[in-house]
């Protein structure tokens, strides 16, 4: 019986990169089943995602024990994940929960690879919605005086947990720049692209009384600086003079939820790479 992994990594571009992956798998009788590589000319970077098969089974420790001398020469970072074994995932909300019910069923018809451990709000709305699906819920209010220590809470559920990436699912607090740290690379957001255009309270109905023709929605990893981490996926829809704001949020919350499972099944997937202040995104 065989095993699946994916090897991804980042690093200064040269010559010889890709057949040296290739003949280092081959020679420990891995069978490549798919294979993308983009070399940026403007950081001078190679990136490269490889999926893969054993002829055997094998753990994913040994086989990075395995290949680790190689590849280690190319890039200091670098990941090997088993492609089989689900994500623990732990999905935060508010009050809006479009995004929240979209995730649960997907992964509940296998849409995505996820074992969720966790809903977190600092409300208790999606408190039914969470039970529905047999997920643990966690409420954790948020005031001026309680956010330090909720925060710590929070983080030591994910240690618990072993939580691998956390999605923000309209979570409508901001995480500090120490939580930030903590869990770089591992925290995807959704928000609604009119960003920096229309800020504050109400977004769509500024949209509206604009005129706007488009409105969209964006994920991408959290980071200290508000809403301008990598992105990871967007998404638009167009819209009319005849179409009410009320309308506008509707078509706003489709969008949102649409961007934002796109961009959970590329990182579950291991088809984002981190390249700066943006990504490489290895789409099927």
């Amino acid at each position: 019986m065989s095993s699946s992994f994916v090897l991804t990594f980042s690093c200064p571009d040269r010559a010889g990169i890709v057949a040296d992956i290739s003949s280092l798998l081959a020679s420990n009788s891995c069978n490549i089943t798919s294979s993308d590589q983009f070399a940026d000319t403007s950081s001078h970077c190679f990136f490269m995602r490889v999926a893969f098969t054993t002829s055997d089974t094998m753990d994913c420790e040994a086989m990075k024990a395995l290949i680790s001398p190689t590849v280690s020469e190319y890039a200091h970072n670098w990941s090997l994940a088993d492609a089989n074994k689900p994500q623990r995932v732990m999905i935060m909300v508010s009050k809006f929960d479009h995004c929240l019910m979209d995730l649960l069923y997907r992964n509940s018809r296998g849409a995505l690879s996820m074992d969720v451990r966790a809903v977190v709000s600092n409300h208790r709305d999606a408190y039914q919605l969470a039970a529905s699906y047999d997920v643990p819920f966690h409420h954790m209010p948020i005031t001026k005086d309680t956010k330090k220590a909720q925060e710590e809470k929070l983080y030591t559920l994910a240690q618990e947990e072993e939580i691998d990436l956390i999605i923000l699912a309209r979570y409508m607090q901001i995480f500090s720049d120490t939580l930030c740290a903590k869990m770089d690379g591992r925290v995807i957001n959704i928000h609604h692209s009119f960003l920096p255009s229309f800020k504050g309270a109400k977004p769509y109905h500024q949209a509206f009384e604009k005129g706007v023709k488009l409105i969209g929605a964006t994920a991408h990893y959290v980071t200290p600086d508000l809403d301008e981490g990598p992105i990871i996926e967007q998404n638009i829809a167009r819209v009319n003079h005849a179409m009410t704001p009320e309308d506008l949020v509707a078509t706003g919350r489709d969008v949102e939820r649409i961007a934002l499972a796109e961009a959970i099944k590329l990182h579950l997937e291991h088809r984002v790479i981190r390249n700066g202040s943006k990504t490489v995104v290895f789409k099927r």
